[in-house]
């Protein structure tokens, strides 16, 4: 087997660790020093994101859907697949490096979905983008980190308390989705879901399609209308 050969490397703001884009043959993988944490051959998860989500909605005409974290662009290409023509789609990443790599060196993994007009890109702290609307988005997708136990960066654990749930339900429209991805279950994330008013459903994915790899949780949190 050929050995991974590093391409880019990109520290994580207001952290003291870095991002690491690695290639080996067509495979790419963007970890930390000592954690992967996604691969493009394992993505089943990340399109499931979108897909349970589109899914939700599917009866509805211009839609207004945020994502939170780029990554190698699986679930922004997944939602682009699975919406209309008049859906507008705000992606907000925290990394500079992470958009820049999406445009130079990874685009092509999920179609390029960054060239679809339907997409912007918000360079940020996605907690500043939800708080900073109310009943703007008809869903909220979040794949932040490691899920709710945060892992590369401490302050996203504030999109997963009481106070940033609370700031997601305020921000979604009557009817609308904040969906979660996670690499673990949490049952405790469950409980914060419901106490905040959310109709809460958790669905077990496959990492890898179909039907292998690690499992997965995602939240698909519905405010009622």
């Amino acid at each position: 087997m050929k050995p991974w050969k590093e391409v880019d490397r990109a520290p994580i703001p207001d952290e003291d660790g870095e991002l690491i884009l690695r290639r080996r043959d067509t495979e790419y993988s963007i970890r930390t020093t000592t954690t992967e944490l996604m691969n493009s051959r394992l993505h089943g998860s990340e399109d499931a994101l979108a897909e349970l989500t589109c899914a939700r909605l599917h009866h509805h005409s211009d839609l207004n859907i945020l994502i939170g974290g780029l990554g190698m662009g699986y679930t922004l290409g997944a939602a682009l697949r699975n919406s209309g023509p008049d859906t507008r789609i705000t992606v907000s990443e925290l990394v500079p490096a992470v958009i820049k790599w999406n445009h130079e060196y990874i685009g092509h993994l999920a179609g390029f979905p960054l060239d679809d007009p339907r997409v912007s890109v918000q360079q940020g702290d996605v907690a500043i983008t939800i708080t900073s609307k109310k009943k703007t988005w008809d869903a909220i997708l979040l794949d932040i980190d490691n899920g709710p136990d945060g892992l590369t960066r401490e302050a996203n654990n504030q999109l997963y308390n009481m106070q940033g749930l609370r700031g997601s339900f305020s921000a979604l429209k009557p009817g609308g989705i904040l969906a979660v991805w996670s690499y673990t279950p949490d049952k405790s994330f469950t409980q914060r879901l419901t106490k905040c008013g959310f109709h809460t459903k958790v669905v077990t994915v496959r990492a890898h399609k179909p039907g292998k790899g690690s499992r997965h949780t995602i939240w698909v949190a519905t405010k009622p209308m």
